[in-house]
């Protein structure tokens, strides 16, 4: 990308306005023209750098400036303060801030896509400088609740045994997981095992058993109880996963509860995953039943409590395509297995 930037003229009180004109190459050979103009007063700030982009991109693509900054091994006020200051040098908003996510403008859906092939571009200059191969990517769909425990360790043995294949790990429901695996576009799966989730091509093996909890505010009338009895669920307002991104949810919970002859009340069924859901928590004082992987992403605020007698397990697969063989998946897959088991065998 080749910027040209040109001073149109100047407003008074220290500022100026200017026309910023980016021409990028594109793979066809054809160059991509688009311009902006702004207006800058002389701050002591910085200009927009590389960094400022992969930050930006990290929080679209975690939905959740707390978990991108987790991934980017940041503070979160650093990451908030970064992608602030390149929200004051575009002089748009990029993100519309809730409790415990974040979600694009409409400004920031058309720089993400811009900010993606700049950052695509600029890896691949990097590359060719330095006389590397692209590298191979392996694309894996994901539920961070579903992994909570082994993913890390899984990642640090895979990228010391094979360097040079990056990982793009995509936070996703069950309905975006399978729109994607239906156009190739991801390598390796890990969901839930549920009668409503089917992606044609692939084939399951098990991962794991996660134990059902129930998460609520600390203020919440339950939260005193070390324990809960499943019968404690009788006509209390539950939070739940909408049916849209979450087609198997709300199906699993009544046949679970049905032997106790209980039918969940749910007052909010939240299709945006898991940081909505928190929002809806602590707004409403409710209780969701979720899968006791969430304790490792849960607010302070929010509390975890086991059931007694113990609600059936939530069993977690792996897919892979059954048809095209990925060894990168593959060797994946065989370690998370491996963390699986070690985690399993220190828990007994």
């Amino acid at each position: 990308m080749i910027p040209f930037v040109r001073t149109i003229g100047r407003l008074g009180s220290g500022c100026i306005v200017v026309s910023l004109t980016i021409y990028g190459l594109r793979p066809n050979g054809y160059c991509r023209v688009f311009s902006e103009g702004h207006t800058f007063c002389y701050h002591k700030r910085l200009p927009m750098e590389l960094r400022h982009l992969r930050y930006f991109t990290a929080v679209a693509a975690h939905g959740s400036f707390r978990r991108a900054a987790a991934n980017l091994h940041l503070t979160q006020p650093a990451l908030s303060r970064q992608v602030r200051d390149l929200e004051e040098e575009l002089g748009v908003l990029l993100f519309t801030r809730g409790r415990n996510a974040a979600t694009l403008t409409d400004a920031g859906e058309l720089f993400y896509e811009e900010a993606r092939d700049v950052l695509a571009r600029a890896d691949l200059a990097i590359q060719r400088v330095r006389g590397e191969k692209e590298r191979e990517v392996l694309r894996v769909g994901y539920g961070p609740t579903l992994t909570a425990g082994i993913m890390p360790r899984a990642l640090e043995r895979f990228q010391s045994a094979t360097p040079r294949v990056r990982i793009e790990l995509c936070d996703l429901s069950p309905r975006e997981m399978a729109e994607l695996a239906g156009q190739g576009q991801l390598d390796l799966l890990i969901a839930p095992a549920d009668t409503n989730f089917s992606v044609p091509g692939f084939q399951w093996i098990d991962l794991r058993r996660l134990s059902l909890v129930l998460v609520m505010p600390a203020i919440h009338p339950l939260a005193k109880l070390r324990r809960i009895a499943p019968m404690r669920l009788r006509d209390l307002p539950l939070v739940g996963l909408g049916r849209e991104n979450f087609p198997g949810y709300v199906a699993r919970m009544r046949a679970i509860l049905k032997p106790f002859g209980i039918r969940p009340r749910f007052v909010t069924l939240v299709n945006d995953g898991v940081s909505s859901m928190f929002a809806e928590l602590e707004a409403n004082n409710a209780a969701a039943v979720l899968a006791d992987g969430i304790a490792n992403m849960m607010p302070r605020s929010l509390v975890a409590r086991p059931f007694s007698p113990a609600l059936p397990d939530i069993t977690v697969q792996i897919g892979l395509p059954a048809a095209r063989t990925n060894s990168h998946a593959e060797n994946f897959a065989r370690l998370l297995n491996e963390e699986a088991k070690r985690i399993g065998a220190v828990r007994v």
